[in-house]
């Protein structure tokens, strides 16, 4: 469920029609429903409630607006951070340090630093390197630091093969069967306090069977953990449960299907668990707003020319990705046409031969479910200014991020004093 509706013909969100909204902004521009995110938020936190006090930490990459972090931060929720970027995003959105997780294969030093003078709640190692590098900073720092370890359990987790984070060949996590000698020599490291386990398998799931698969494995694992003498309390299961995108395709599993499977399958692990939701928070709380430059014929279809691109939503062009394309004022008539943006690639493409609504010159179309991985994935490619964004409340509104002027693309660069003219 969405706040995104029509009232009179035209859509509008909350109670602020999207056309007040492209007046004042311009377009293109995204558009976040406060009512969607926390009730979204809320679902998944219901679906949880038979837990023992669960952390649920929001997947900052989905959507790291400060506005959207605060807003589910205010609600009690965490943070799971891949970046010392994200982490000070984070603390400054007013999330307390202690619901903050650090995931991610990457981390440096210097970030490592950031986070235990911050006094994160848990770090997720993906590496015997990474345990290592990071026990040198924490005696450095005098500090010690909570882990767990990523297990990559070799589950298929049946998604986009860019966003399958939990098969042998992906980067992800230490491999299954090396858990045990892992977690034997992070033991025996300084400054480092074997906390968990973690395991996360992948983005936009659409059947639990691989995530219940992949969570019987981590059971296994903390019984044997327990068995060769480490104190297991806490168990992250990650995020990656899907939404609908396309509205042809059967629903993915509803947070309360995954909870009951949760709750069925961590019977008896006596740990605490963590959860790192994303899209299924903010995919449905969002949408790109755009305006048709013009319709040109093609060969076989027209071509609907939008004025965002694929620099400001990379999903299509990156992962095939189904975004549902709607007019803002339908006038009833259906058609076959390919909507395409203005980069000069012909992969700045968002639909080819899709059934929608008829629209002409100057009309606005909503891309449906772009609250996740939209903005926070946008680039200035062709020399294009970032999106704004923009956070809607009942019948109040505001510019969460506005849009850059060229003039400071273009200050950005620094011309080297040899260069003549």
């Amino acid at each position: 469920m969405d706040h995104f509706d029509y009232v009179d013909g035209a859509m509008q969100v909350e109670q602020v029609p999207m056309t007040t909204i492209a007046d004042a902004v311009g377009t293109p521009v995204y558009i976040y429903s406060t009512a969607t995110l926390m009730r979204h938020a809320q679902v998944f936190r219901d679906a949880l409630s038979g837990l023992d006090d669960p952390l649920v930490s929001f997947a900052v990459k989905a959507n790291p607006n400060g506005a959207v972090l605060a807003t589910l931060g205010g609600m009690g929720l965490g943070a799971d951070v891949v970046s010392g970027g994200e982490l000070l995003r984070a603390i400054a959105a007013g999330i307390p340090a202690d619901r903050i997780v650090f995931s991610g294969v990457g981390k440096t030093a210097d970030e490592m630093r950031l986070a235990l003078t911050h006094g994160i709640y848990q770090f997720n190692l993906e590496s015997e390197p990474e345990a290592q590098m990071l026990s040198d900073v924490a005696v450095s720092m005098g500090k010690t630091a909570p882990v767990a370890y990523r297990i990559n359990p070799d589950v298929d987790a049946g998604t986009h093969a860019k966003i399958s984070t939990g098969k042998s060949e992906n980067k992800f996590g230490i491999p299954y069967d090396r858990a045990i000698e892992s977690y034997g020599a992070a033991r025996d490291l300084p400054g480092l306090e074997v906390r968990g386990v973690a395991v996360h398998i992948g983005s936009q799931l659409t059947d639990l069977a691989p995530l219940e698969a992949a969570f019987v494995k981590v059971g296994t694992l903390i019984a044997a953990l327990r068995e060769a003498g480490h104190d297991i309390v806490r168990a992250d299961l990650g995020g990656g449960l899907g939404v609908p995108y396309d509205p042809s395709q059967p629903l993915p599993p509803s947070p309360a299907d995954y909870g009951a499977m949760v709750a069925r399958v961590t019977q008896g692990w006596n740990v605490r668990l963590m959860f790192e939701p994303g899209r299924v928070i903010v995919g449905n709380a969002g949408v790109l707003l755009s305006r048709v430059v013009r319709v040109k014929q093609g060969a076989q279809a027209p071509f609907v020319i939008v004025d965002a691109a694929m620099n400001d939503l990379m999903r299509p062009s990156l992962y095939d990705a189904w975004h549902d394309i709607r007019a803002v004022a339908p006038t009833g008539e259906r058609g076959s046409a390919n909507v395409v943006g203005p980069v000069c690639e012909t992969g700045d493409t968002f639909a080819m031969h899709r059934d929608m609504d008829v629209v002409a010159d100057g009309d606005l179309v909503a891309f449906m479910t772009a609250g996740a991985y939209g903005a926070t994935m946008a680039g200035t490619y062709n020399s294009r200014p970032l999106v704004p964004e923009v956070l809607v409340s009942g019948d109040k509104w505001a510019v969460v991020r506005e849009r850059p002027p060229i003039e400071a693309l273009i200050a950005a660069d620094i011309i080297p004093d040899w260069i003549g003219g």
